[in-house]
């Protein structure tokens, strides 16, 4: 029978539980497929990287405008 190997504490993979703080919110969205595509799109053009980098290029751009 092999000996269980003990994991001091420092070492130890984090689970599950309450995330680490100084991060950014998690904010959900629903969207329409069509929405999706259109972000996408435009994700693609600007040259954005990802869907949820479009999705926070653009609200800024839409909170700068008046």
């Amino acid at each position: 029978m092999k000996s269980t190997k003990v994991i001091p504490n420092k070492q130890k993979k984090r689970g599950r539980g309450r995330p680490a703080t100084g991060k950014d919110p998690l904010i959900a969205l629903r969207l329409p497929r069509e929405v999706i595509g259109a972000v996408d799109a435009w994700a693609t053009r600007h040259k954005a990287g990802s869907r949820s980098a479009a999705v926070r290029t653009m609200i800024e751009m839409a909170l700068r405008a008046k």
